[in-house]
Protein backbone atom coordinates (compact mmCIF):
# COMPACT_ATOMS: atom_id res chain seq x y z
CA UNK A 1 0.00 0.00 0.00
CA UNK A 2 1.08 3.42 -1.12
CA UNK A 3 2.36 5.34 2.20
CA UNK A 4 2.04 9.12 2.03
CA UNK A 5 3.58 12.16 3.75
CA UNK A 6 1.60 14.85 3.71
CA UNK A 7 3.15 18.67 3.91
CA UNK A 8 1.32 21.30 5.84
CA UNK A 9 1.63 23.73 3.07
CA UNK A 10 -2.05 25.49 3.24
CA UNK A 11 -2.00 28.25 1.38
CA UNK A 12 1.63 28.72 -0.25
CA UNK A 13 2.18 29.31 -3.60
CA UNK A 14 3.65 26.12 -5.87
CA UNK A 15 7.31 27.66 -5.40
CA UNK A 16 6.70 28.14 -1.55
CA UNK A 17 5.80 24.64 -1.58
CA UNK A 18 9.16 23.33 -3.06
CA UNK A 19 11.25 25.87 -1.42
CA UNK A 20 9.32 23.89 1.92
CA UNK A 21 10.28 20.51 0.55
CA UNK A 22 13.93 21.18 0.09
CA UNK A 23 14.05 22.79 3.26
CA UNK A 24 12.31 19.70 4.51
CA UNK A 25 14.93 17.25 3.08
CA UNK A 26 17.78 19.25 3.30
CA UNK A 27 17.07 19.18 7.20
CA UNK A 28 16.93 15.29 6.46
CA UNK A 29 19.96 14.97 5.16
CA UNK A 30 21.95 17.37 7.58
CA UNK A 31 20.73 15.48 10.86
CA UNK A 32 21.83 12.17 9.03
CA UNK A 33 24.99 13.86 8.24
CA UNK A 34 25.45 14.91 11.79
CA UNK A 35 24.89 11.34 12.98
CA UNK A 36 27.86 9.98 10.42
CA UNK A 37 25.79 7.06 9.77
CA UNK A 38 23.64 5.78 6.18
CA UNK A 39 21.80 3.00 8.35
CA UNK A 40 18.74 3.08 10.63
CA UNK A 41 16.87 0.01 11.65
CA UNK A 42 13.10 -0.12 11.18
CA UNK A 43 11.30 -3.70 11.98
CA UNK A 44 14.38 -5.22 11.99
CA UNK A 45 16.02 -4.43 8.65
CA UNK A 46 18.36 -1.64 7.44
CA UNK A 47 17.36 1.26 5.82
CA UNK A 48 19.43 3.35 4.04
CA UNK A 49 19.51 7.61 3.90
CA UNK A 50 17.67 8.87 1.36
CA UNK A 51 19.43 11.14 -1.32
CA UNK A 52 19.08 14.16 -3.45
CA UNK A 53 19.26 11.49 -6.40
CA UNK A 54 16.93 9.38 -5.53
CA UNK A 55 13.94 11.80 -5.32
CA UNK A 56 11.71 12.82 -7.93
CA UNK A 57 10.44 16.54 -7.68
CA UNK A 58 6.90 17.50 -9.76
CA UNK A 59 7.09 21.72 -10.24
CA UNK A 60 5.50 23.94 -12.82
CA UNK A 61 7.28 24.23 -16.63
CA UNK A 62 7.76 27.97 -15.36
CA UNK A 63 8.77 27.63 -11.92
CA UNK A 64 12.73 27.20 -10.84
CA UNK A 65 14.02 24.17 -9.80
CA UNK A 66 14.31 24.19 -5.80
CA UNK A 67 18.23 23.95 -5.06
CA UNK A 68 19.34 20.46 -4.26
CA UNK A 69 20.50 20.65 -0.20
CA UNK A 70 23.75 18.62 -0.83
CA UNK A 71 26.22 20.09 -2.90
CA UNK A 72 27.78 17.93 -5.44
CA UNK A 73 24.26 16.35 -5.99
CA UNK A 74 21.25 16.47 -8.28
CA UNK A 75 17.87 15.68 -8.15
CA UNK A 76 16.48 11.86 -9.74
CA UNK A 77 14.58 13.93 -12.68
CA UNK A 78 12.26 17.10 -12.47
CA UNK A 79 8.81 16.32 -13.87
CA UNK A 80 6.08 19.08 -15.09
CA UNK A 81 2.85 16.35 -14.64
CA UNK A 82 -0.03 18.51 -13.75
CA UNK A 83 -1.99 16.11 -14.14
CA UNK A 84 -1.57 14.75 -10.40
CA UNK A 85 -0.98 16.32 -6.77
CA UNK A 86 2.24 15.03 -5.28
CA UNK A 87 5.22 17.50 -5.12
CA UNK A 88 7.94 14.86 -4.62
CA UNK A 89 8.35 11.46 -4.41
CA UNK A 90 11.03 8.24 -4.14
CA UNK A 91 11.46 4.64 -3.43
CA UNK A 92 11.06 3.21 -0.12
CA UNK A 93 14.88 1.72 0.79
CA UNK A 94 13.57 -1.22 2.30
CA UNK A 95 10.88 -2.62 -0.48
CA UNK A 96 11.11 -0.88 -3.75
CA UNK A 97 7.84 -1.67 -4.95
CA UNK A 98 6.28 0.89 -2.09
CA UNK A 99 6.76 4.85 -2.56
CA UNK A 100 6.49 7.34 -0.35
CA UNK A 101 4.73 10.78 -1.92
CA UNK A 102 4.98 14.46 -0.69
CA UNK A 103 1.39 16.06 -0.62
CA UNK A 104 -0.03 19.14 0.18
CA UNK A 105 -1.59 19.53 2.96
CA UNK A 106 -5.37 18.96 2.65
CA UNK A 107 -6.28 22.42 3.77
CA UNK A 108 -4.17 23.80 0.80
CA UNK A 109 -6.00 25.81 -2.06
CA UNK A 110 -4.96 23.28 -4.54
CA UNK A 111 -6.04 20.28 -2.87
CA UNK A 112 -9.30 22.07 -2.09
CA UNK A 113 -9.72 22.24 -5.92
CA UNK A 114 -9.03 18.85 -6.25
CA UNK A 115 -11.61 17.91 -4.38
CA UNK A 116 -14.34 20.21 -5.85
CA UNK A 117 -13.52 19.04 -9.07
CA UNK A 118 -13.89 15.04 -8.22
CA UNK A 119 -17.43 16.11 -6.81
CA UNK A 120 -17.83 17.71 -9.67
CA UNK A 121 -17.39 14.84 -12.14
CA UNK A 122 -19.45 12.73 -9.33
CA UNK A 123 -21.90 14.90 -10.01
CA UNK A 124 -21.70 15.24 -13.73
CA UNK A 125 -22.52 11.52 -13.98
CA UNK A 126 -26.19 11.92 -12.72
CA UNK A 127 -26.57 13.44 -16.42
CA UNK A 128 -24.95 9.94 -17.62
CA UNK A 129 -26.17 7.47 -15.39
CA UNK A 130 -29.44 6.26 -17.07
CA UNK A 131 -27.59 5.62 -20.39
CA UNK A 132 -24.59 3.76 -18.67
CA UNK A 133 -27.23 1.54 -17.51
CA UNK A 134 -28.84 0.91 -20.97
CA UNK A 135 -25.09 0.45 -22.30
CA UNK A 136 -24.75 -2.65 -19.87
CA UNK A 137 -27.84 -3.84 -19.46
CA UNK A 138 -27.61 -4.26 -23.35
CA UNK A 139 -24.35 -6.10 -23.33
CA UNK A 140 -25.49 -8.56 -20.50
CA UNK A 141 -26.67 -11.02 -23.72
CA UNK A 142 -23.64 -9.58 -25.61
CA UNK A 143 -21.75 -12.68 -27.29
CA UNK A 144 -18.42 -11.12 -26.68
CA UNK A 145 -17.04 -12.18 -23.24
CA UNK A 146 -15.05 -9.21 -22.68
CA UNK A 147 -17.70 -7.25 -23.45
CA UNK A 148 -20.19 -8.84 -21.07
CA UNK A 149 -17.83 -9.42 -18.27
CA UNK A 150 -17.31 -5.23 -18.71
CA UNK A 151 -21.37 -4.80 -18.62
CA UNK A 152 -21.59 -6.88 -15.13
CA UNK A 153 -18.71 -6.01 -13.29
CA UNK A 154 -19.95 -2.22 -13.88
CA UNK A 155 -23.62 -3.36 -12.61
CA UNK A 156 -21.74 -4.70 -9.35
CA UNK A 157 -19.58 -1.22 -9.53
CA UNK A 158 -22.85 0.76 -10.11
CA UNK A 159 -25.29 -1.33 -7.34
CA UNK A 160 -23.12 -2.73 -4.56
CA UNK A 161 -20.52 0.45 -4.34
CA UNK A 162 -17.64 -1.83 -4.80
CA UNK A 163 -13.83 -0.92 -5.53
CA UNK A 164 -12.69 -2.23 -8.92
CA UNK A 165 -9.37 -3.90 -7.47
CA UNK A 166 -6.30 -2.83 -8.84
CA UNK A 167 -3.25 -5.80 -9.10
CA UNK A 168 -0.78 -6.27 -6.46
CA UNK A 169 2.34 -7.76 -4.90
CA UNK A 170 3.00 -11.05 -3.91
CA UNK A 171 3.77 -10.12 -0.80
CA UNK A 172 0.57 -8.01 -0.45
CA UNK A 173 -3.00 -9.37 1.73
CA UNK A 174 -5.08 -11.29 -0.12
CA UNK A 175 -7.66 -8.61 -1.02
CA UNK A 176 -9.65 -7.98 -4.24
CA UNK A 177 -12.06 -5.86 -5.96
CA UNK A 178 -15.04 -5.96 -8.57
CA UNK A 179 -12.56 -6.89 -11.55
CA UNK A 180 -10.38 -9.33 -8.90
CA UNK A 181 -12.99 -11.66 -7.30
CA UNK A 182 -12.10 -14.96 -7.53
CA UNK A 183 -14.39 -17.55 -8.58
CA UNK A 184 -14.84 -19.14 -4.77
CA UNK A 185 -15.95 -14.89 -3.59
CA UNK A 186 -19.21 -14.75 -5.31
CA UNK A 187 -22.00 -17.94 -5.09
CA UNK A 188 -25.02 -17.80 -7.36
CA UNK A 189 -28.28 -19.00 -4.95
CA UNK A 190 -31.25 -19.24 -7.33
CA UNK A 191 -33.38 -18.26 -8.20
CA UNK A 192 -31.34 -14.82 -8.44
CA UNK A 193 -28.86 -14.06 -5.36
CA UNK A 194 -25.17 -13.71 -4.69
CA UNK A 195 -23.75 -14.03 -2.04
CA UNK A 196 -20.33 -12.35 -1.78
CA UNK A 197 -17.23 -12.89 0.72
CA UNK A 198 -14.11 -11.13 0.25
CA UNK A 199 -11.43 -9.36 1.78
CA UNK A 200 -11.79 -5.45 0.47
CA UNK A 201 -9.22 -2.21 1.02
CA UNK A 202 -6.99 -2.78 4.68
CA UNK A 203 -8.33 -6.53 4.27
CA UNK A 204 -12.05 -5.55 5.65
CA UNK A 205 -14.16 -8.26 4.85
CA UNK A 206 -17.33 -7.80 2.79
CA UNK A 207 -20.19 -9.82 3.02
CA UNK A 208 -23.45 -9.51 1.45
CA UNK A 209 -26.23 -11.23 -0.12
CA UNK A 210 -28.10 -9.24 -3.45
CA UNK A 211 -30.50 -10.03 -5.17
CA UNK A 212 -29.84 -9.33 -8.76
CA UNK A 213 -31.10 -9.15 -12.51
CA UNK A 214 -31.68 -12.05 -14.15
CA UNK A 215 -29.27 -11.89 -16.58
CA UNK A 216 -26.35 -10.99 -14.29
CA UNK A 217 -27.02 -14.21 -12.50
CA UNK A 218 -26.67 -16.20 -15.41
CA UNK A 219 -23.74 -14.41 -16.63
CA UNK A 220 -21.98 -15.10 -13.27
CA UNK A 221 -22.79 -18.73 -13.63
CA UNK A 222 -21.49 -18.52 -16.79
CA UNK A 223 -18.31 -16.61 -15.72
CA UNK A 224 -17.55 -19.89 -12.99
CA UNK A 225 -18.31 -22.64 -15.59
CA UNK A 226 -14.89 -24.61 -15.74
CA UNK A 227 -12.87 -22.60 -13.13
CA UNK A 228 -11.31 -23.44 -9.69
CA UNK A 229 -12.44 -21.51 -6.94
CA UNK A 230 -9.18 -19.60 -6.67
CA UNK A 231 -9.48 -18.59 -10.39
CA UNK A 232 -10.49 -15.14 -11.91
CA UNK A 233 -14.22 -14.57 -11.90
CA UNK A 234 -13.25 -12.16 -14.29
CA UNK A 235 -10.71 -13.70 -16.34
CA UNK A 236 -10.93 -11.16 -19.29
CA UNK A 237 -11.24 -8.30 -17.78
CA UNK A 238 -8.68 -5.84 -15.23
CA UNK A 239 -9.14 -2.14 -14.23
CA UNK A 240 -7.42 -0.52 -17.37
CA UNK A 241 -9.82 -2.07 -19.50
CA UNK A 242 -12.88 -0.83 -17.37
CA UNK A 243 -12.13 2.42 -17.02
CA UNK A 244 -10.97 2.43 -21.19
CA UNK A 245 -14.63 1.57 -21.71
CA UNK A 246 -16.12 3.66 -19.40
CA UNK A 247 -14.28 7.16 -20.38
CA UNK A 248 -15.94 5.84 -23.52
CA UNK A 249 -19.53 6.22 -21.69
CA UNK A 250 -18.45 9.86 -19.88
CA UNK A 251 -15.13 11.96 -20.04
CA UNK A 252 -12.89 11.25 -17.43
CA UNK A 253 -15.24 8.61 -16.06
CA UNK A 254 -13.39 5.78 -14.08
CA UNK A 255 -14.94 2.79 -11.25
CA UNK A 256 -14.04 5.11 -8.53
CA UNK A 257 -16.27 7.79 -9.52
CA UNK A 258 -19.32 5.23 -8.76
CA UNK A 259 -17.99 5.09 -5.44
CA UNK A 260 -18.42 8.67 -5.40
CA UNK A 261 -21.44 8.96 -6.65
CA UNK A 262 -23.37 6.82 -4.63
CA UNK A 263 -22.05 7.84 -1.67
CA UNK A 264 -23.17 11.42 -2.36
CA UNK A 265 -26.80 10.47 -3.96
CA UNK A 266 -27.29 8.51 -1.10
CA UNK A 267 -26.54 10.53 1.72
CA UNK A 268 -28.47 13.87 -0.49
CA UNK A 269 -31.71 11.75 -0.95
CA UNK A 270 -32.07 10.63 2.71
CA UNK A 271 -30.83 14.36 3.81
CA UNK A 272 -33.65 15.80 1.27
CA UNK A 273 -36.52 14.18 3.14
CA UNK A 274 -38.90 16.14 5.33
CA UNK A 275 -37.76 16.00 8.28
CA UNK A 276 -39.74 17.77 11.71
CA UNK A 277 -38.46 20.40 14.06
CA UNK A 278 -36.09 19.22 16.94
CA UNK A 279 -33.32 19.90 18.76
CA UNK A 280 -29.60 20.12 17.72
CA UNK A 281 -28.84 16.63 18.86
CA UNK A 282 -31.89 15.22 17.16
CA UNK A 283 -30.68 16.83 14.20
CA UNK A 284 -27.48 15.34 14.44
CA UNK A 285 -28.80 11.71 15.26
CA UNK A 286 -30.47 12.09 11.78
CA UNK A 287 -27.34 12.86 9.82
CA UNK A 288 -25.20 10.56 11.77
CA UNK A 289 -28.05 7.97 10.40
CA UNK A 290 -28.17 9.22 6.95
CA UNK A 291 -23.83 8.83 6.90
CA UNK A 292 -24.38 5.18 8.52
CA UNK A 293 -26.46 4.19 5.29
CA UNK A 294 -23.20 5.60 3.37
CA UNK A 295 -20.82 3.69 5.25
CA UNK A 296 -23.03 0.16 4.85
CA UNK A 297 -23.09 1.17 0.80
CA UNK A 298 -19.30 1.55 1.09
CA UNK A 299 -18.47 -1.17 3.57
CA UNK A 300 -16.68 1.39 6.03
CA UNK A 301 -16.18 -1.10 9.30
CA UNK A 302 -14.54 -0.84 12.23
CA UNK A 303 -13.65 -3.18 15.16
CA UNK A 304 -15.77 -2.59 18.37
CA UNK A 305 -13.20 -0.03 20.61
CA UNK A 306 -12.29 -1.83 23.14
CA UNK A 307 -13.80 0.45 25.78
CA UNK A 308 -16.92 0.07 24.07
CA UNK A 309 -18.35 -1.81 27.06
CA UNK A 310 -17.17 0.62 30.08
CA UNK A 311 -18.69 3.37 28.07
CA UNK A 312 -22.28 1.86 27.98
CA UNK A 313 -21.99 0.72 31.50
CA UNK A 314 -20.95 4.18 32.75
CA UNK A 315 -24.11 5.25 30.69
CA UNK A 316 -26.38 2.87 32.25
CA UNK A 317 -24.87 4.09 35.44
CA UNK A 318 -25.62 7.56 35.00
CA UNK A 319 -29.15 7.17 33.38
CA UNK A 320 -30.30 5.16 36.51
CA UNK A 321 -29.04 7.79 38.94
CA UNK A 322 -30.97 10.74 37.16
CA UNK A 323 -34.07 8.18 37.08
CA UNK A 324 -33.36 8.13 40.67
CA UNK A 325 -32.91 11.80 41.02
CA UNK A 326 -36.77 12.34 38.87
CA UNK A 327 -38.27 9.68 41.86
CA UNK A 328 -37.04 11.99 44.19
CA UNK A 329 -37.97 15.06 42.63
CA UNK A 330 -41.62 13.82 42.14
CA UNK A 331 -41.92 12.70 45.33
CA UNK A 332 -40.65 16.21 46.42
CA UNK A 333 -42.90 17.79 44.21
CA UNK A 334 -46.54 15.59 45.88
CA UNK A 335 -44.98 17.01 49.08
CA UNK A 336 -44.86 20.81 48.05
CA UNK A 337 -48.02 20.54 46.69
CA UNK A 338 -49.57 19.64 50.15
CA UNK A 339 -47.41 22.26 51.73
CA UNK A 340 -45.12 19.51 53.08
CA UNK A 341 -41.27 19.66 53.66
CA UNK A 342 -39.26 17.34 51.41
CA UNK A 343 -38.04 14.11 53.17
CA UNK A 344 -33.56 14.47 53.76
CA UNK A 345 -31.25 12.78 51.55
CA UNK A 346 -29.87 9.19 51.99
CA UNK A 347 -27.17 11.03 53.81
CA UNK A 348 -29.54 12.60 56.46
CA UNK A 349 -29.49 15.93 55.14
CA UNK A 350 -32.07 18.31 54.92
CA UNK A 351 -33.07 19.25 51.69
CA UNK A 352 -33.70 22.75 50.28
CA UNK A 353 -37.46 24.03 50.06
CA UNK A 354 -38.27 24.45 46.71
CA UNK A 355 -41.86 25.69 45.45
CA UNK A 356 -43.95 23.29 43.14
CA UNK A 357 -42.87 25.10 40.04
CA UNK A 358 -39.56 24.97 40.06
CA UNK A 359 -39.56 21.54 41.18
CA UNK A 360 -41.87 20.57 37.79
CA UNK A 361 -38.93 22.53 35.71
CA UNK A 362 -36.18 20.67 37.24
CA UNK A 363 -38.12 17.24 36.92
CA UNK A 364 -38.32 18.67 33.05
CA UNK A 365 -34.39 19.34 32.74
CA UNK A 366 -33.49 15.94 34.18
CA UNK A 367 -36.07 13.87 32.20
CA UNK A 368 -34.66 15.84 29.16
CA UNK A 369 -30.86 14.58 29.96
CA UNK A 370 -31.93 11.47 30.69
CA UNK A 371 -33.60 11.13 26.89
CA UNK A 372 -30.29 12.61 25.63
CA UNK A 373 -28.25 9.99 27.29
CA UNK A 374 -30.59 7.25 26.19
CA UNK A 375 -30.51 8.85 22.48
CA UNK A 376 -26.20 8.66 22.89
CA UNK A 377 -26.59 5.23 24.17
CA UNK A 378 -28.71 3.80 21.38
CA UNK A 379 -26.57 6.15 18.76
CA UNK A 380 -23.24 4.64 20.23
CA UNK A 381 -24.54 0.86 20.22
CA UNK A 382 -25.89 1.17 16.64
CA UNK A 383 -22.35 2.73 15.20
CA UNK A 384 -20.31 0.68 16.97
CA UNK A 385 -18.86 -1.47 14.42
CA UNK A 386 -19.50 1.35 11.44
CA UNK A 387 -16.22 4.13 10.57
CA UNK A 388 -18.48 7.01 9.64
CA UNK A 389 -14.93 9.30 9.11
CA UNK A 390 -13.93 7.51 6.21
CA UNK A 391 -17.06 8.24 3.99
CA UNK A 392 -17.14 11.95 5.19
CA UNK A 393 -13.61 12.74 4.27
CA UNK A 394 -13.35 10.75 0.89
CA UNK A 395 -16.70 10.38 -0.54
CA UNK A 396 -19.50 12.49 0.32
CA UNK A 397 -19.86 15.94 -1.41
CA UNK A 398 -19.41 17.85 1.58
CA UNK A 399 -21.58 20.85 0.19
CA UNK A 400 -24.73 18.59 0.93
CA UNK A 401 -23.77 18.76 4.76
CA UNK A 402 -22.84 22.44 4.43
CA UNK A 403 -26.56 23.15 3.01
CA UNK A 404 -28.52 20.45 5.16
CA UNK A 405 -27.01 21.87 8.41
CA UNK A 406 -27.76 25.51 7.05
CA UNK A 407 -31.42 24.63 6.12
CA UNK A 408 -32.03 22.77 9.52
CA UNK A 409 -30.07 25.82 11.40
CA UNK A 410 -27.38 23.18 12.70
CA UNK A 411 -23.99 24.60 13.64
CA UNK A 412 -21.48 22.86 10.90
CA UNK A 413 -19.24 22.24 13.91
CA UNK A 414 -21.17 19.69 15.21
CA UNK A 415 -20.52 17.60 12.26
CA UNK A 416 -17.11 18.69 10.56
CA UNK A 417 -14.17 18.46 13.12
CA UNK A 418 -11.83 21.40 12.57
CA UNK A 419 -9.52 19.32 10.53
CA UNK A 420 -12.61 18.91 7.59
CA UNK A 421 -13.42 22.62 8.41
CA UNK A 422 -10.17 23.57 6.90
CA UNK A 423 -9.91 20.83 3.94
CA UNK A 424 -13.71 21.97 2.78
CA UNK A 425 -13.48 25.33 3.41
CA UNK A 426 -14.06 26.20 -0.14
CA UNK A 427 -17.48 24.41 0.05
CA UNK A 428 -18.79 26.62 3.36
CA UNK A 429 -19.96 28.84 1.10
CA UNK A 430 -23.05 26.76 -1.02
CA UNK A 431 -26.49 28.14 -1.13
CA UNK A 432 -28.82 26.12 1.88
CA UNK A 433 -30.95 24.66 -1.04
CA UNK A 434 -27.89 22.97 -3.24
CA UNK A 435 -28.74 19.66 -4.11
CA UNK A 436 -26.09 16.97 -5.16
Amino acid sequence: MESKRRLETSGLSHLDCFEAVASTLRCINIFSVALNTVTFRQMGKLKKRIQPSDIIINIGKDAPIPACPIPGESWKEIRHDNTVTWLAYWNDPINQKEFKYVFLAASSTLKGQSDKEKYEKARLLKNYIQGIQAAYTKDFSSKDLTRKQIAVATYLIDKLALRAGNEKDDDEADTVGCCTLKVENVEPVPPNILKFDFLGKDSIRYQNEVVVETAVFKAIQQFRNGKKGSEDLFDKLDTSKLNAHLKELMPGLTAKVFRTYNASITLDDMLSREMKGGEVAEKVVVYQHANKEVAIICNHQRTVSKSHSAQMLRLDEKIEELKGAVEELMEDLARAKKGKSPLKNADGKPKRNMNPKALEKKIAQTAAKIEKMERDKETKEDLKTIALGTSRINYLDPRITVAWCKRHEVPIEKIFNKSLLAKFAWAMDVDPEFRF
